[in-house]
């Protein structure tokens, strides 16, 4: 397949552009040439505008790009980023796919489990509408209703509501493990809210499934099939590492910390892979323990 990624340098963009290297034609959208070429070589084509691509010849797209949510406290002037990051793109993109005579046939974008908002210990597939309307949900509501925008009868689309991503190289698991290692982690406020995981390796599995399956489409939650308490995820992860987690970090700390932004740590959602599940994909790490091993071991 020739494949299009917006976002291609980021924690899940990156592995999959090195997964598909030898078996499909890559184009990777950045604002730096240069950091596709350091991260790539020249096996991929870096391209810095949509219209250095021609869609009329690009069998699909995926699209992952965004400024990372966590991390900055949410000033306004960083929520219209964490916003326009997502949509702008997703609108061009979509616009592109309209316009073509022969447009890509599946367009795979970006959403998250904050769609559903804060939620209590329900189980969340993806028919749950109930949202709590909140920042995180109103966002990922509109990056959904831009992409699948682009539904039609040549081209099907796939929302990819994805959970915390568990890798060694990026994401939540990275910042979280000096202190376990360090034996000051522990549970977050109380501890009681869920938290919807995936390991990177079933993530680049279920994108790959989605991409494959012609027949799927619509909303997919990209998380494990057993989310866990925020408590029962802290006590693991530090069994794992053999290390004690005494160290809770109060709800109080981490407002004055980060703000608004503390809400994604401190309530979550009980989210499960329905429609994966339903379509025939196999997980490879359906629990906890087994998927924190397996990166420790590498």
């Amino acid at each position: 397949m020739k494949i299009l990624l917006t976002g291609g340098t980021g924690l899940i963009g990156s592995a999959l552009v090195n997964q598909w290297l030898d078996n499909h034609k890559l184009i990777v959208l950045s604002r730096s040439a240069a950091k596709v070429k350091a991260l790539f070589s020249d096996r991929v084509q870096a391209v810095t505008a949509l219209a250095d691509v021609d869609f009329n010849t690009v069998d699909a797209v995926v699209n992952l790009a965004g400024e990372p949510i966590v991390g900055k406290r949410w000033s306004e002037a960083q929520k219209l980023r964490l916003c326009h990051s997502r949509w702008d793109i997703t609108e061009q993109l979509v616009s592109a796919i309209k316009a073509a005579q022969t447009p890509p046939k599946v367009l795979l974008s970006g959403s998250a489990v904050g769609i559903y908002g804060r939620q209590q210990s329900q189980l969340i597939s993806e028919d749950f509408s109930n949202f709590h309307a909140e920042f995180s949900q109103q966002l990922c509501q509109r990056w959904e209703e831009l992409a699948l925008a682009a539904s039609g009868p040549a081209t099907r689309v796939c929302v990819l509501r994805t959970g915390i991503v568990l890798a060694n190289n990026g994401g939540a698991l990275q910042k979280m493990l000096p202190p376990f290692k360090a034996g000051l982690g522990g549970k977050i406020g109380t501890g009681e809210q869920f938290m919807s995981w995936i390991h990177i390796n079933d993530m680049l599995r279920l994108i790959d499934f989605l991409l494959q399956h012609p027949t799927l489409n619509g909303a997919f939650n990209a998380t494990a099939p057993q989310p866990v308490t925020n408590a029962e995820f802290s006590q693991t992860l530090a069994k794992v590492l053999h290390r004690p987690a005494l160290l809770p970090m109060p709800a109080f700390v981490l407002r004055l910390l980060f703000g608004e932004m503390a809400d994604l740590l401190l309530t979550g959602q009980r989210v499960i892979p329905t429609n994966l599940l339903k379509a025939g994909f196999e997980f490879q790490f359906n629990t906890l323990q087994p998927a924190l091993k397996a990166l420790q071991a590498t």
